[in-house]
């Protein structure tokens, strides 16, 4: 997945074990991708509705790859997205940056939005860099669901599901977030 690609812009629409999912692309990389909905038609739909999505479905190698990828991280395995090309023309310099630090996050590795902000260079930007990630045009590519809020908890997530979808997108990572086990109060005796 080193070269760009060099085909048109194109969209696919993609079962997974965790649901459909879908992805856009143009021929510099991909523009969008959907983290689960229920119904093939959702997924379709929230792609289409954003400008630039191309209703070709014609899929280029890179692309192809991308799908395998998503599909076996649906399933559960350690998949790293860091070489996806990614387009993301019309994004600021500071987005850019926060994005940027976001993919140098591995599979089940999480870090606090006021940390992310200090790596990509704009320390004290915490809540800046939530609605950067916010704003995030291609989550799991750009892992988003790994940053958390200060002291751990789990934080906000614009994909449909919210924070639960972000929870459960953490713990197929391998990822506990939230209050330990309740200990156990008594033996009763």
């Amino acid at each position: 997945m080193q070269n760009a690609p060099s085909i048109t812009a194109g969209h696919a629409v993609l079962e997974t074990v965790i649901g459909f999912m879908g992805i856009a692309w143009s021929e510099k990389g991909l523009i969008r991708l959907c983290l689960p909905e229920r119904s093939r038609e959702a997924v379709e739909r929230r792609l289409l509705s954003h400008p630039g999505v191309s209703t070709s479905t014609e899929q280029p190698s890179w692309v192809v790859e991308v799908i395998a990828s998503i599909k076996a991280y649906a399933a559960g395995e350690d998949v790293d997205f860091s070489g996806v090309p990614v387009d993301l023309a019309g994004v600021d310099d500071f987005r850019l940056a926060i994005y940027d630090a976001a993919r140098r996050l591995g599979f089940g590795e999480t870090t606090t939005y006021g940390e992310l902000a200090k790596r990509a260079g704009h320390s004290g930007l915490a809540r800046e860099t939530g609605a950067a990630l916010g704003a995030n045009p291609v989550p799991l590519v750009i892992p988003c669901h790994r940053i958390l809020a200060a002291g751990g908890k789990i934080g906000g997530f614009s994909a449909p599901g919210g924070s639960a979808t972000k929870e459960k997108m953490l713990a197929m990572e391998g990822v506990r977030v939230g209050p330990p086990p309740a200990a156990q109060a008594s033996f009763g005796f």
